[in-house]
Parts: C-alpha cells; structure tokens; sequence
C-alpha cells in the first residue's frame, strides 16, 4: 500500500492563531485510502448498534381465538380451528422477529486499524486542524462555537481528544453539528461522516502510536 514519508501540517490554538509545524506519520495520515476496509467497518458499526427489539406475536400469543368460528362440516366453508390462525386476517405472524434477533458482526483488528488509517488520510491535509490544547476554564457553549469559527469549522466536525473533562462536555453538547469523542473511541462512520476533523496535539500523538 503507498505511503507518504510524512505530512507536514500547521498547529493551532483555539484563536486560529498558528503556533508551529507538525509533522503527521505518513503511515498513519497518508496512506492510499482502502476503501472495502473502510465499508466493512461502516457496516460492522451500524450492525452492531442495532437495538434488534422487534417482535411479532406468534398464533398462542395473540389474543382471541378461543371458540372455533363455525362447526367443522355442513357450512360449505374451509375448516377453521381458530381466528387466530396466521391465514386470518388479525391471526399470528410466522417465521416474523421474535425480538432476539443477533445482528453482531466483526472486524478483525489489522483490517480496523488500516479503516481507521484510511479515514484519516482523507481528511489529511485539507479538512484536518491540530489544535495545541483543547481546555476551557468553564461551561460555555459560546466558548466552543467562537472556537470552532476560529478554526474554520463551522460544519459537521468531529473533535478529537485525549480526554473529556466536565467543562468541555458541557461546552459541546448543545451544537448540534459537532461531536466530541476520545482517542479510544474513534470510529471509521464519524470520520467519514464529518466534513472537518479537529484534533488536539496530544490526540494526534496517541493515534499514532496505537496506528502506527
């Protein structure tokens, strides 16, 4: 698979203000995007995030029903034991969920980390920022929007961090187009789904190591 040596980006703090350079691995932000491991693991996710809690009441299940509807010769009508019966209208569903149904599918370890790798390099350089701290004194939506303007980022974004303090949580959870998660908790379907990726400098660290 071809790589890039290295990516070099700008880093910046929450004012958009450039503080320095950052070479990205190339292994990790710059590898030739595979696509069929990136939907492998769309679809392990999505599967796997079903509550699969449909039911369909079977023939014993469904009320009614007890009494047979007509005597069983001399109506010049089919038999019939029950109104409840899956060929009646309002009888029981065959072959219908029953309410445990097992949608879960996996994905190997190696095939996720190049999904990952590969979502990544999308975003790299174009719609990625590197953010050299992401920390706010207090619980201020306001705080993370003009942040998220600084940045350029007033899209669909996906924020990446190490951690999620109290202040951050509460600063993020009414903006609607953003979402916050951590470096152990990325997922190939937020970052494709996403039109920025803003990652602290740390964050970026950490998923280097772990994809490298």
């Amino acid at each position: 698979m071809a790589e890039k040596k290295s990516v070099s980006v700008k880093v910046l703090n929450m004012a958009g203000e450039q503080v320095k350079d950052l070479k990205l691995a190339g292994s990790v932000f710059a590898v030739e995007p595979h696509k069929q491991a990136m939907f492998n693991a769309v679809q392990v996710e999505q599967a796997n995030s079903r509550q699969a809690t449909a039911k369909t009441k079977v023939r014993h299940e469904v009320s009614g029903g007890g009494k047979k509807p007509w005597r069983q010769k001399g109506t010049g009508r089919a038999r019939a034991g029950s109104s409840r019966s899956p060929v009646w209208v309002g009888g029981g569903t065959v072959f219908g969920p029953v309410g445990n149904q097992n949608f879960t599918i996996s994905q190997n370890k190696k095939e996720h980390q190049l999904a990952l790798r590969s979502a990544l390099s999308l975003k790299t350089p174009k719609d990625l920022v590197v953010v050299d701290e992401i920390k706010f004194a207090e619980k201020k939506t306001k705080n993370f929007a003009n942040m998220l303007k600084a940045l350029k980022s007033e899209v669909k974004t996906l924020v990446v961090v190490t951690e999620i303090d109290e202040n951050l949580f509460a600063s993020v959870r009414n903006i609607d187009y953003a979402k916050v998660v951590t470096t152990d908790n990325i997922s190939v379907y937020d970052l494709l789904n996403a039109d920025k990726l803003v990652m602290s400098e740390a964050a970026v660290k950490v998923v280097e190591e772990a994809l490298k």
